[in-house]
């Protein structure tokens, strides 16, 4: 019996996303640590600036109903913070796919990754996925960002931004 439920409570435990900070996220947890390097295919228009800037990494796909909810809060990101915060929005879906999604319009920078390189090195298993880097390389936010105990808005973005400036 003992066994039994052992068995049963280890699978259960796999089958649950990480907790971050008392969050549910479905990647692999990278707050407080060195961020994988930002690997894309392509950029669908001008490489942004990334130097000594945030970089605000969105993992996304057009088919996505969240993801694409998500997509008006990170162009007021991106409209807000711009000089400070770089938004990229990271698909594995190829370039046509991509650039038949005209609803809604993203504001940001777009690349696409079929291999899915940086989304694997974080282990993403549920998307949209969002991770927040600071200019020195550090991991500072990440997650879904329609989560409701722990939305990702421009107030959290700003908030991590200032904080980050005083130190």
């Amino acid at each position: 019996m003992r066994y039994y439920l052992l068995v049963r409570l280890v699978i259960l435990t796999a089958s649950f996303a990480c907790i971050s900070h008392g969050k549910q996220i479905w990647a692999e947890s990278y707050i407080g640590k060195k961020a994988p390097d930002l690997v894309v295919e392509k950029w669908l228009g001008v490489k942004p600036e990334t130097t000594d800037k945030f970089l605000l990494i969105d993992f996304w796909a057009t088919w996505c109903g969240p993801c694409r909810r998500a997509i008006p809060e990170l162009n007021e990101i991106h409209r807000q913070l711009g000089e400070r915060v770089t938004v990229i929005g990271i698909s594995d879906e190829t370039e046509e796919v991509v650039k038949k999604m005209k609803e809604p319009k993203i504001e940001y920078s777009i690349a696409i990754d079929p291999k899915a390189r940086m989304k694997n090195k974080l282990r993403v298993k549920g998307i949209p996925h969002v991770i927040l880097v600071d200019p020195s390389g550090v991991v500072r936010w990440e997650g879904f960002p329609l989560l409701e105990s722990d939305p990702l808005t421009l107030k959290v973005v700003s908030d991590i931004v200032v904080s980050y400036s005083r130190k």
